[in-house]
């Protein structure tokens, strides 16, 4: 168990949502609809659709939006035959990834992942290259409500939680799978506001980057990566270190 500041790899990631807000209604609407295909419209006896609609809702995405992705999954609407994708591969200076997609055409997607990932200095890789080292786990986004970091581990701890990525306003709590649920529970039931939960790839190793250059063009690759139009994730495992936070920020 440990507690993270992690306060360069944080501020990049909340700089980067607010950035492709836009694309956010689309990626959750992709979700909504795969859910509801895969389990049916009811959010009550479908936890993966009672989440992304609870995602979706945290950031204000419109009831009509949700409703209509809803209804493409279940049939009721005509819509996309999405599917998923996972790849795997490299970014500059051996830093692996893990790409999520959902597509209706994988015959586009494929060629799309990897021309991008050439071009900005990564490669794609084959099947489980990168995935033994990573963990699925539940990541859970919450108002850090002025707590302390050590104040807000002691909640983390009793919630039934692995590990916290903290921040001065929002933190982030990791936990094993089978914990998801009930950690989310707990934060909602414990006058935390929840800005987002989901399942993420969280790595067992990561690299540390100390280069101002190479960080630089690590972050270059996730953001192209992330804003195709046909990627809903990416996870990898490099850390920058705090050392080069300022001089990136620059």
């Amino acid at each position: 168990m440990a507690g993270h500041s992690k306060w360069a790899n944080i501020k990049h990631r909340k700089s980067r949502q607010d950035a492709k807000r836009g694309k956010m209604f689309t990626r959750l609407a992709k979700e909504i609809t795969i859910a509801a295909r895969e389990g049916g419209g009811d959010p009550e006896s479908n936890p993966r659709l009672r989440l992304a609609i609870a995602n979706a809702r945290a950031v204000n995405m419109p009831s009509d939006n949700i409703q209509r992705a809803i209804k493409k999954g279940t049939g009721e609407l005509e819509g996309e035959n999405y599917m998923e994708i996972m790849f795997e591969g490299y970014a500059p200076g051996g830093v692996a990834v893990i790409v999520e997609t959902v597509t209706d055409n994988k015959n586009r997607t494929l060629p799309l992942v990897r021309s991008t990932m050439s071009k900005l200095g990564g490669s794609l890789a084959e099947t489980n290259a990168v995935a033994w080292n990573f963990e699925r786990k539940g990541v859970i986004s919450i108002n850090t409500n002025g707590k302390s970091e050590d104040e807000l581990l002691e909640v983390v701890l009793e919630a039934g939680a692995d590990d916290l990525e903290y921040d001065e306003e929002v933190s982030r709590v990791i936990c094993a799978m089978e914990n998801f649920s009930s950690v989310n529970k707990y934060f909602e039931s414990n006058g935390f506001q929840v800005q987002e939960s989901k399942l993420e790839y969280i790595p067992k190793q990561v690299i540390t980057i100390k280069d101002v250059a190479e960080a630089q063009k690590v972050m270059k690759f996730i953001d192209g990566i992330e804003d195709l139009d046909d990627v809903q994730n990416v996870f990898s495992n490099f850390e920058i270190d705090d050392s080069i936070a300022d001089k990136i920020e620059e």
